[in-house]
């Protein structure tokens, strides 16, 4: 049975169009606002933590983060499930300028369960950020479904790219509050969370999600004795009470796709996090304090482009080559990363090489894996998996997060690069599994 419940079809195709324009359009903008605000953070996050708390505990406090993100994708998809796309994301920014905030005054009282609470709320902003992505695909016709996807992805690039080279800016500028240093840009991310939240408040109308079930419901075979009418009924305005984590989890078991879509996000997630929360702390160890707020935002702008630049590229990639292809490539270039940073030692150029591929390795296996998941379920259960694979994605990168920072206190940045290369192993046998002839849930 065919599982695309939300694709437009030809007697609303005029009115779904110029609503799926609306919201791109829509998402494009609330991407760079909030890309802003969640890199910004990310860029002196560590350096904070390490400053408060120590080295080794830098890593948790950068899990903490990457926690949230993961544990707010369930109320957050719950939201969505029952009341739509705009709630959710709301929520979400909002949870994250709250925690930005918090972390301001943990920096200001180096209260350390404070900044791992604050950390913790301000994955809010992420959150929101990776839910974005699949309110571009609601709406999206099956073919343009990759490169409608990668363009929201794409649209943070613009934000994110920069927002490492304001982390200085906004420092200085909030010297003068009376903050003390790395404060500043978490205060500057609370007002670019606030800002996004506000603007899909008021213009996320109507709701993607909603549009898409009505559609649905609309096309389901009528049946007056309750068979076919009551299978399609959940997939009407609300989604059921049951599409809840448990109900996802069920549907992913049966459906090989949804495993390799979510499988694919993960283990992206889990190789970029690992390596990346590490190189500011890396920088560190060989520059002075007073170069090392400049190098960090030059290196992770280069990582931040290879992550959202080329996405339009993936997604026209995926569209055309398939989804499997490109999460195949993805991961070949997540080990082209490790090795070039692995081996860069102090060469800050070599360094921001293997940081740029990093970047790329996870835009194919992000962009890839989350079309193949979105269109491998149907529309009642469908924000219930994206929030399951957000968890799962999340608490990877948590996890790869934490021991990251004591690989590297022990071991080194060589040896961490080694294990996440490692790592990312497996999914190479998983992408190559051959599939079921004929099974329903496979791109064609």
């Amino acid at each position: 049975m065919a599982t695309d419940l939300t694709a437009p079809r030809t007697a609303a195709g005029p009115e779904v169009s110029s609503i799926q324009r609306r919201t791109l359009r829509l998402l494009f903008t609330t991407q760079i606002i909030g890309g802003i605000g969640v890199t910004i953070g990310i860029a002196v996050g560590a350096l904070l933590a390490a400053r408060i708390a120590g080295t080794a505990v830098a890593g948790v406090a950068q899990s903490a983060g990457v926690v949230g993100a993961a544990l707010l994708a369930v109320p957050v998809t719950r939201i969505m499930a029952r009341h739509g796309r705009r709630p959710g994301l709301v929520v979400a920014y909002a949870v994250g300028a709250v925690g930005g905030v918090l972390v301001v005054l943990a920096a200001a009282t180096r209260w350390v369960p404070l900044l791992f609470l604050g950390m913790l709320l301000f994955g809010g902003g992420t959150a929101a950020n990776l839910q974005a992505r699949y309110t571009a695909v609601d709406l999206a016709e099956p073919a343009r479904r990759g490169r409608q996807l990668s363009l929201v992805v794409w649209a943070t690039t613009i934000g994110a790219v920069a927002a490492p080279n304001f982390a200085a800016l906004a420092d200085r500028a909030t010297t003068g509050w009376g903050l003390p240093p790395l404060a500043g840009p978490f205060a500057f991310s609370s007002v670019a969370f606030v800002l996004a939240a506000v603007v899909l408040l008021g213009l996320l109308r109507p709701d993607p999600l909603l549009t898409a079930r009505r559609l649905a419901a609309a096309e389901a075979p009528a049946d007056g004795g309750g068979g076919a009418a009551t299978a399609a009924a959940p997939v009407g305005v609300r989604a059921p009470r049951g599409a809840g984590m448990r109900a996802a989890w069920s549907v992913v078991r049966g459906r090989p796709a949804a495993r390799l879509g979510i499988a694919a996000v993960a283990v992206g997630h889990l190789v970029m996090v690992a390596v990346m929360a590490m190189t500011p702390v890396r920088l560190g160890e060989s520059h002075a304090d007073a170069d090392v707020l400049r190098l960090v935002g030059i290196v992770l702008s280069l990582h931040i482009a290879g992550m959202y630049a080329f996405s339009p590229v993936v997604g026209w990639l995926t569209d055309r080559l398939g989804r499997r292809a490109v999460i195949l490539g993805g991961v070949g270039l997540l080990l082209a990363a490790c090795a070039v940073a692995g081996t860069a030692g102090h060469d800050t150029p070599r360094l921001s090489v293997g940081l740029a591929l990093l970047g790329l390795g996870w835009s194919g296996t992000m962009v890839a894996g989350s079309t193949l998941l979105s269109e491998s379920v149907a529309a009642d259960v469908r924000p219930s998996v994206q929030g399951l694979s957000d968890l799962i994605m999340g608490l990877a990168g948590a996890g790869a997060a934490v021991v990251s920072g004591f690989v590297m206190q022990f071991a080194g940045y060589p040896v961490l690069t080694l294990l996440a290369a490692v790592a990312a192993v497996p999914l190479v046998a998983l992408a190559l599994r051959p599939v079921p002839t004929g099974a329903p849930d496979e791109e064609g």
